[in-house]
């Protein structure tokens, strides 16, 4: 059996990016990195040369995940369509139970190599996973939270509780809490995973918010200017119609090029907006007294955002709609005004040709005297000589009763050229 050149590829899809194990109580730092497309190599060199460095393995070419095991933490790299993650894991030992600081992943982490990560920051994450027991660090890490903007939940079948303020903090990072009660460390690792990819998915989502909010001015503009062409269009002389037309052309270029350019941004917006929705529900989350869930949160602060974007994206879509039609509009009292002037400019051309026709009928009917008198001056010489020769009738005679015979062979010559030579042209 011959395999499709994909099979494999396609089989295994499935267990791509499976979760890491996490045994609390553990760290878990998030950074996703956005990358132009010339980018996308530089962030695969900076990968390996952490792994140089570390004396391990570098990824082979076209490989856009892989984790690593550093000793002093774990790593987890993801290169996707528009950006790079990098999950970085820290098992906390029990010596620091009693430690009453947040520990983070990042601390083991090569500082040099962290700041020269290619592409802008635009996901930065902590969650820290500790036993419900563990009060000293689940303490420490709950008073970082801010209780403005404080969600909390159960969640996994009430085998856990989550707790995130979505706040950036001091060092540039939102903070997580979770608490175990009977997870195992592959269903933590689940979890944690769910829960990293919410908020990165909720702010590559958010991308396309900036956007939108400047397509205001544009789309104002544009729907100004087309309002001013309706009512300019409504009262236009033919004269002032190629003049509307192409401000009305050079409108549909601009809008349509903002379209092109902001499209597949609002797009991705919304496909990561559902994938936020999807993680929220994959979590099974239970409320919590006296707080709000992530869902409500999303609901509340997200959901307004995707539908500006969205919002958007359909004004944009009823903007260029509208000027289609104006264009076709015109283009159909162009045409019709351009219909007019040919059917004028037709019968002008058939009055011309009448004219023509009979000047050319007149000219014919000259034609024919003038032929017939110079024949039949040419009949009277040849009659007087015959005269001389025994010709009964005189000349004078001979040419009075030649004249309407020649007239009529004349006449009948001309009107077979003409038909020949018409006939040929058609």
């Amino acid at each position: 059996m011959n395999n499709h050149p994909h099979r494999l590829s396609l089989h295994n899809e499935v267990h791509a990016r499976p979760p890491e194990p996490l045994p609390p109580p553990v760290a878990v730092t998030h950074v996703v990195m956005l990358l132009q497309a010339h980018q996308r190599t530089d962030s695969h060199a900076h990968f390996s040369q952490l792994l140089r460095d570390h004396h391990l393995p570098e990824p082979q070419a076209g490989v856009n995940h892989m984790r690593a095991d550093m000793g002093a933490f774990r790593l987890r790299w993801e290169m996707h369509t528009e950006f790079v993650s990098y999950t970085f894991m820290r098992n906390l030992g029990a010596d620091s139970a009693a430690d009453k600081s947040v520990p983070k992943a990042l601390e083991v982490v090569p500082v040099a190599w962290l700041n020269s990560m290619p592409g802008e920051l635009v996901c930065h994450m902590h969650v820290t996973a500790v036993s419900e027991a563990d009060t000293v660090r689940g303490n420490a890490v709950r008073a970082t939270l801010q209780d403005e903007s404080l969600t909390g939940s159960l969640v996994a079948n009430q085998q856990a509780l989550v707790f995130a303020d979505f706040v950036i903090q001091a060092d540039g990072a939102t903070q997580t809490l979770v608490l175990v009660r009977d997870l195992s460390p592959r269903r933590l690792g689940r979890l944690v995973q769910r829960l990293l990819e919410i908020e990165t998915y909720r702010m590559v989502a958010l991308l396309g918010l900036p956007i939108a909010r400047d397509s205001v001015a544009m789309l104002s503009r544009g729907e100004i200017e087309l309002a001013s062409l309706a009512t300019a269009i409504r009262t236009a002389k033919p004269d002032d119609e190629p003049a509307l037309l192409d401000r009305l052309t050079r409108l549909a270029g601009e809008v349509e090029g903002y379209y092109a350019a902001t499209h597949s941004r609002f797009s991705a917006s919304s496909a990561y907006f559902d994938l936020v929705m999807r993680r929220i529900d994959d979590i099974a989350e239970d409320r919590l007294d006296g707080l709000q869930s992530i869902k409500d949160f999303m609901q509340r602060r997200l959901t307004p955002a995707m539908s500006t974007c969205d919002w958007s994206q359909r004004r944009q879509q009823a903007l260029s709609e509208r000027i289609s039609r104006m264009s076709n509009l015109l283009r159909t009292r162009v045409e019709i005004e351009q219909q007019d002037s040919s059917r004028a400019l037709l019968v002008t051309m058939n009055q011309r040709q009448a004219l023509q026709l009979k000047l050319q009928s007149t000219v014919e009917g000259l034609s024919v005297v003038a032929i017939t008198y110079y024949l039949t001056g040419l009949l009277g010489y040849v009659a007087k000589v015959a005269k001389t020769v025994g010709w009964p009738i005189s000349s004078e005679m001979t040419m009075a009763v030649a004249v309407p015979l020649i007239a009529l062979a004349v006449w009948w010559t001309l009107k077979r050229v003409q038909q020949a030579v018409y006939g040929a042209a058609h």
